[in-house]
């Protein structure tokens, strides 16, 4: 196959046998990355569904998802990345990062089975959901053996998903440094940037089918396996947690198969310009002098400080960390977000990411591209097109900061009144609440309980066709008013209504933003010597998740931890967050998306000042004219 494709026996076949393997090279490339982006995209759509299964903070999950960006081991596999960029069997590479990233993928679900079966509390199941008068307070805040059990369970299974996550970024590193510089170096000048501009789009699919896929798993169970179908609780309960786990297994099936073709690629392709490559050429090739792995390993140090002191590639990168910086706390948060501001579910809010969201993300990246092969972009004339479009980005996002929905009055967390009994504690003082209850009820006053037990009720009924469900609480001593009943639920939000608005602005932002995405995708390729290609794409991604997709997560994550009113606790200690500020919240985690705007688009203006300046980047090497 490689010999009859390399060294064709008649000009025709070699045409149609090079072009039918270019294509397949970039749909290949395509599905494996999107199978990387599925993978990322669904643990990310589920982050706020581990949260509330392992107790984490946003810090902790935040930090957690973000570890397959970078670790050391890919600090120091980026030094090999670049060396034999173009010395080995690119395409075997890749397939050996993939499947190592299918093995993570599986390592990432053994939590599931290595823990204790999920628990929450319960009137139905004894857990000392409801005000017992008569109840002996004594031991109910001790820390039992189950709660033990969840804290120890809490540490070290977080260890073992942080261990598969830095197992997946090992993996993931030969996949972009060596796929695009494959392919830039088979496709002529012109093709090279729409090429790319479809790899990339038909990879961003991962994330929508990634959303979506999250959005199918958390409907079941997460215990289903162990305990059979649960049915007291409802998708909207806040105690509801999905089989986060097995979509799991499904991405792990599609980094395996997608990772197997790429054992049958050949080593190198000839770029479109000379498809009949002769055999005299290919032995001038081997004559080349070569770079021993030492050389190469002291030059190593001159070349990275090389690119970091050219202006225009180290202002280009750090603009892609701005932005990079953005899609990370959207991609890893923006659900958690919908959830807590507008009451969405889980399972609802990663349908709305991933059917509305990210196929506007796909579409504004395949324009980019076509813009840049039609418009015939250049050196100079991109960062202008890339401020104006991100600067119209940035006047979209504003309005959102208005389309919020306040906090809801919840007692003796952000709402403290005088009622019959005085002092609201007073009120079930007696009724021996454990501390670490959380079931939310809204009282028929309007204001929402922490748990049944802390709104004093004494008594229940269920509902009448389905006798594991409760129907009302009542005679709850802490609500005021005639009625004195709590339903089991949270009270309802007073702005669901923005919810479809505030969506469909964020997906037309992002849409104008990656408009810009492979312009400036396509001017990292053109700032360096073609023989340099795969070193400078690897600093660059080295780059990028040492400053943007590394810190941004964990950023976000304290951002919106800054933002919790009341911490559930296991034990004394802090388990995850029960309550936020909405307003609080949204004001920190947009206004950090917009701070990171505003600073990529003052780089990119600095980066037109200098380019302006300079003409073009070695413009001895490179006339000017299209990408």
């Amino acid at each position: 196959f490689h010999y009859t494709c390399t060294f064709p026996t008649t000009p025709p076949d070699s045409i149609i046998c090079f072009f039918c393997l270019e294509n397949l090279f970039v749909l290949c490339h395509g599905l494996l990355q999107l199978s990387q982006l599925l993978y990322s995209a669904y643990f990310k759509s589920t982050i706020s569904t581990i949260e509330k299964r392992y107790g984490l903070s946003s810090y902790s999950s935040g930090t957690l998802s973000s570890l397959h960006e970078v670790g050391i081991s890919n600090s120091v596999l980026i030094v090999f990345v670049s060396y034999f960029g173009n010395r080995v069997h690119r395409p075997r590479f890749i397939g050996m990062g993939g499947l190592l990233m299918a093995v993570s993928a599986l390592m990432l679900t053994l939590p599931h089975f290595l823990s204790q079966a999920y628990e929450y509390d319960s009137v139905l199941h004894n857990r000392h959901d409801i005000c017992n008068l008569q109840r002996n307070s004594s031991g109910l805040e001790s820390c039992g053996r189950d709660e033990t059990r969840r804290l120890a369970d809490t540490n070290n299974l977080w260890l073992l998903m942080a261990s598969a996550q830095l197992l997946f970024g090992v993996g993931s590193v030969p996949i972009q440094p060596f796929g695009i510089s494959y392919i830039d170096d088979f496709s002529g000048p012109g093709n090279s940037s729409l090429y790319i501009a479809i790899l990339f789009a038909v990879s961003v699919f991962g994330p929508a089918i990634g959303f979506l896929l999250g959005s199918v798993m958390l409907r079941i169970y997460v215990d289903v396996d162990k305990i059979g179908a649960e049915t007291e609780l409802g998708h909207s309960d806040p105690r509801w947690v999905g089989a986060w786990w097995m979509g799991m297994l499904i991405t792990a099936g599609c980094l395996l198969l997608t990772s197997i073709p790429y054992f049958f690629f050949p080593r190198r392709m000839p770029p479109e310009d000379n498809v009949i490559a002769s055999e005299t050429d290919a032995s001038d090739d081997l004559k080349k002098p070569d770079v021993s792995l030492l050389d190469f390993l002291k030059m190593f140090p001159r070349m990275f400080v090389h690119l970091l002191v050219s202006p225009l590639f180290l202002m280009l990168v750090l603009a892609q960390c701005c932005f990079s910086s953005v899609i990370a706390g959207l991609a890893t948060f923006l659900n958690k977000f919908l959830e807590l501001q507008y009451s969405a579910t889980s399972v609802y809010s990663s349908l709305l990411v991933g059917a509305v969201n990210l196929p506007a993300v796909a579409v504004g990246m395949l324009i980019g591209g076509v813009i840049m092969k039609k418009a015939g972009l250049t050196l100079k004339t991109i960062p202008r097109f890339c401020v104006a479009m991100l600067s119209v980005s940035t006047l979209l996002f504003i309005p959102l900061f208005f389309m919020g929905c306040p906090t809801q009055k919840v007692s003796e967390v952000n709402h403290y009144q005088i009622g019959q009994y005085g002092y609201p504690a007073s009120c079930y003082s007696n009724c021996s609440c454990p501390a670490s209850a959380f079931h939310p009820v809204c009282g028929s006053d309007g204001v929402e309980y922490i748990s049944p037990c802390h709104a004093g009720c004494t008594n229940f009924t269920k509902v009448a066709n389905n006798t594991h469900r409760v129907q009302l609480y009542t005679d709850c001593r802490c609500i005021s008013g005639e009625q004195r009943t709590a339903r089991p639920a949270p009270c309802p939000n007073s702005c669901p209504h923005l919810l479809l608005p505030v969506i469909l602005v964020i997906s037309l932002a992002s849409l104008v933003a990656c408009l810009t995405h492979n312009p400036m995708y396509m001017m990292v390729l053109r700032c360096v010597p073609s023989e340099e290609k795969s070193f400078a794409i690897g600093i660059q991604f080295l780059l990028m998740r040492i400053l943007a997709w590394l810190p941004a997560p964990a950023v976000f994550g304290v951002a919106i931890d800054t933002s919790c009113i009341w911490w559930k606790r296991v034990c004394g200690k802090k388990f995850s967050c029960g309550y936020y500020d909405n307003d609080i919240l949204r004001s920190r985690y947009l206004g950090l998306q917009l701070g990171y705007k505003v600073v990529g688009i003052v780089l990119l203006m600095m980066l037109g000042w200098k380019a302006k300046r300079t003409q073009e980047y070695s413009l001895e090497k490179r006339p000017e004219g299209p990408l």
